[in-house]
Formats: structure tokens, C-alpha cells, sequence
């Protein structure tokens, strides 16, 4: 059986359940049918570097979020967020659910950044995963892990309830139209676990002080806990249709307790690539963290600076403090002179961070349209504090939005 058949067969059984449907994404093959074999001391090395690291922006966060106004909106803070991301009702965690991205290289394990707000890769990494692995007859490096979502999603509502908060009425929201952040929304929603409903962003409404569901009838049915796959950063800027700001709006019945969100607000301020800067700044300072911090800073992350150190030195990037998916980034030579860039329109305008050049892996695999060789990106989950599952993309020097899902079984 050829590759395009093995796909085929392996995608359609997939799809057929309704859980994931998005292995083609802008008409091209997003998910692959290889599966690339790891070794469990490379997952070993990951997860110690995600815990260990989460550790390391658990602390900085602690204080951070005590900064004054100007402080958090030189981190890259919202305006509008600015009370919202000082509350945390779980300050020993960075964040419920965030994933690192990593680069495996000739020095080991590399971070790139955290996405600690509304990472995505999460049904590929806890549902397709196990599935590709089911069908090729491997082992799944992920296997039972779906478990973490459902005890850290559990945990996190009870820490609000604990806290004084109403916990009764949990909703589930992203864009009802974006098939890939509704469906990851839903699989959510399934690993929670108890009564709790899926609504479209487009159906959320402040009304009365409170955040409410409007229902098809027309009535206002109150929220008490929102998980959100919608950015601190863009809820920020949402407004009605009328021009009114509902998104300040929402952030702040969040600032005053009168809506509990997963992940936690504060969680944002461990994703902008500030923060890395400010930790690398403070390592080299040798302030702030403890002997075994350091050394966690220094093995596993890389020089990060908020202005150019590098140039005439060593190949580095730059990269917005608020961008995703490879959007604005920037891949240098020693001299200066451009490597590669991203193409596309977004970012730009934001402040930039510097970063020493991390190698990633170059791997071949099949594609639909024949072998391909290209760049490998780990994404490792921190979910509860805790190393989770993994995920493996491949693509270009910069992983952007048309980056392949590769699944990853443990060799051997």
C-alpha cells in the first residue's frame, strides 16, 4: 500500500468521528501518515526541560504580575488587560494548559518560546497521535495522557470555587466558525469531564454586569467559568458591532471577579517573548533565581535579548513579543544578512525580541506530494505544572501556518 492509500485509510476513519477534520488545512496536506520514531531519552530530556523550565516562568510570573502599569505594558500587556493578568487563583502553576516549543539540538534542548495562553496541537498531540500509532502497530508516546487535561481542567475550577467563585455554569468558547479552535474547544469540553456547554464567541454577550450566553430564544443565561481558545491580546480589542468595547469589557468583570476564565489571565504573562528576555537578563545577572533556576536558564533556553547583541557574533532571529505561528519572524547570519523570512502580513508592527539561532532537526518524510526534507519543532505540553504529551511539526526554517503535523511514536 502507497503512501497516498496509508493516508487515506488512516485520515478518513479519523475524520469519520468528528473529533479531528482539519488534515488539510488552505487546500494543502497539513497532517502527515509517516510517523517519525523517537527515543525515549530524547521525550525523557523534553519533559524534564518543560518542568523544570516551568518552574523557572512560574517564578517569573509571581512577580511579574506585581509590576506597575507602565512595567506590564513594556512586557506587551494590553491596556485593557492590565488588572485582569495581576489575578491568579493558582499561583503555583504558570499556567493550566501551555505548550513549549523546542528545538532538539547538538546542545540538547532548546526552547523557542511558551505559548501559555491558548496553545493549539492539542487534539493532534492527546487524540491523532495515538491513533496513527494504533494503526502502524508503535507504541504512543502520548498514550493515557488525555487524562492530564481532564485532572488540570478539574483542578483549575475548584481552585476558583475554593477562591469564593460561583463555579456552576462552565462554557467552552472559540470562533464557532474556525473548524480547527472549535473542535480543539469541544475535545476540551469531552476531557473535562463534567456538566458543562460549547459556545460560539459570536453567542457570548455582556449584559447586566455579567457575561451571558444569548440563547436562540433570546435570553441572557449567565457564565460563572469560561475556558477561552481566544487571546488575551485579541479579547482586548473585541468590540460589537456598534464599535463597543465588549472585549475591555469582559477583562474587566475578569479584574473584579466576576467571571473566572481557563486558563487563568495571568497566564499571559508568561507567553510575550519579553519575559524570555527579562529572565535571560536576569540570569546573566545571576539575580533573582536559585542555583538550580540558573542552571535550568542556561541549559535549556537561549540568549534573548529586547535589542540586537548578536550581529558580527552569531546567527540569531527576531521575533515580535506577541507573534504566532512563525508571523514576523526573521532568521539572520552572523554579518546580518537575511536567512529567511516570513512572508506573511501580520506582527510586523510589534516590538521585536533577539535570539541566538537555534538549529532545528532536519528530518525527511512522505508527503502527498513526494518526500520532503525540513525542519522539525517539538512542542511539549505543561499541563497542571506537569510535562504532558508531545507534538512534532515539520516545515520550513520557520515554522509557520503551513507546517505539517508528524505524527511521533517511541522507537525501539
Amino acid at each position: 500500500m502507497d503512501y497516498t492509500q496509508r493516508r487515506a485509510q488512516l485520515y478518513s476513519s479519523i475524520r469519520e468521528k468528528g473529533i479531528f477534520t482539519w488534515d488539510y488545512m488552505y487546500e494543502e496536506e497539513y497532517a502527515l501518515a509517516d510517523v517519525h520514531r523517537v527515543s525515549a531519552g530524547k521525550l525523557t530530556e523534553m519533559a524534564e526541560a518543560a518542568e523544570r523550565l516551568g518552574e523557572v516562568f512560574r517564578k517569573a510570573v509571581e512577580i511579574v504580575r506585581q509590576g506597575d502599569d507602565e512595567f506590564l505594558l513594556e512586557l506587551g500587556v494590553p491596556e485593557a488587560a492590565l488588572a485582569a493578568v495581576r489575578l491568579t487563583v493558582l499561583p503555583e502553576w504558570p499556567t493550566v494548559i501551555g505548550r513549549f516549543d523546542f528545538a532538539y539540538t547538538k546542545n540538547g534542548v532548546k526552547m523557542l518560546e511558551f505559548n501559555s495562553d491558548t496553545p493549539t496541537g492539542i487534539v493532534e498531540a492527546y487524540y491523532v497521535n495515538g491513533e496513527a500509532c494504533r494503526y502502524y502497530g508503535l507504541r504512543d508516546p502520548n498514550e493515557g495522557m488525555a487524562d492530564h487535561l481532564c485532572l488540570a481542567l478539574q483542578q483549575a475550577v475548584d481552585a476558583y470555587g475554593e477562591a469564593g467563585y460561583p463555579t456552576e455554569r462552565v462554557v467552552f468558547s472559540a470562533l464557532g466558525w474556525h473548524e480547527e479552535d472549535a473542535l480543539t474547544t469541544r475535545y476540551l469540553l469531552e476531557r473535562y469531564g463534567r456538566p458543562a456547554a460549547f459556545v460560539p464567541l459570536s453567542e457570548l454577550r455582556v449584559y447586566e454586569d455579567r457575561l451571558h450566553v444569548l440563547t436562540e430564544d433570546g435570553r441572557h443565561e449567565p457564565i460563572d467559568v469560561l475556558y477561552r481558545l481566544h487571546a488575551i491580546e485579541k479579547l482586548a480589542e473585541d468590540a460589537d458591532t456598534d464599535g463597543y468595547p465588549t472585549g475591555a469589557h469582559a477583562l474587566d468583570l475578569i479584574a473584579r471577579g466576576r467571571l473566572a476564565t481557563i486558563n487563568p489571565p495571568a497566564a499571559f504573562l508568561a507567553q510575550p517573548k519579553s519575559l524570555q528576555a527579562l529572565i535571560w537578563t536576569l540570569h546573566e545577572e545571576g539575580q533573582f533565581f536559585t542555583e538550580t533556576e540558573h542552571e535550568a536558564i542556561e541549559k535549556y533556553m537561549l540568549p534573548t535579548y529586547m535589542e540586537n547583541r548578536f550581529q558580527g557574533k552569531c546567527a540569531y532571529v527576531s521575533k515580535p513579543i506577541l507573534g504566532r505561528e512563525g508571523g514576523g519572524v526573521t532568521l539572520f547570519g552572523a554579518e546580518g544578512e537575511t536567512i529567511a523570512q516570513d512572508g506573511e502580513e501580520f506582527y510586523w508592527e510589534q516590538p521585536m525580541v533577539y535570539q541566538e539561532l537555534a538549529e532545528l532537526e532536519t528530518l525527511r518524510v512522505e508527503t502527498m506530494n513526494g518526500p520532503f526534507e525540513g525542519k522539525l519543532l517539538w512542542g511539549q505540553f505543561l499541563i497542571g505544572g506537569k510535562p504532558s504529551a508531545v507534538v512534532a511539526r515539520i516545515g520550513g526554517a520557520i515554522t509557520g501556518n503551513l507546517s505539517c503535523y508528524l505524527p511521533v511514536a517511541v522507537e525501539g
